[in-house]
């Protein structure tokens, strides 16, 4: 498909598709402050570094979520500790997500440091 018969919803991300990721080697005390600041804004990282830079950020609304990477054998964990199969993992998520709501509801109770 050419550009010129792209659909138009389409065409909107050509901008973000020519986009380049950078990172930066800072030291700890610049990484805590920029990401401390995002928290405190309510910004995603990235941001919090178009902010300081006088860069446009969006003020598309993001919706708010956590991730993180789970193998084969963390959801073989999770399974056994929620008494599901590994590989119903909607159901896993579905539990790991009450428990996170427990968990900040609760006040971080049992909190790994």
């Amino acid at each position: 498909m050419s550009v010129s018969n792209k659909p138009a919803r389409w065409q909107s991300s050509d901008e973000a598709i020519r986009a380049v990721q950078v990172a930066f080697d800072v030291e700890e005390a610049v990484l805590s402050a920029v990401r401390q600041a995002a928290f405190d804004q309510n910004l995603s990282t990235s941001d919090q570094i178009r902010q300081i830079l006088g860069l446009p950020v969006s003020s598309r609304p993001k919706r708010p979520r956590l991730t993180v990477s789970l193998a084969q054998a963390d959801y073989e964990m999770l399974g056994a500790r929620y008494g599901v199969p590994a590989d119903e993992r909607l159901a896993i998520k579905e539990r790991v997500t009450r428990e996170l709501i427990a968990f900040a509801q609760h006040g971080q109770k049992g909190r790994s440091g």
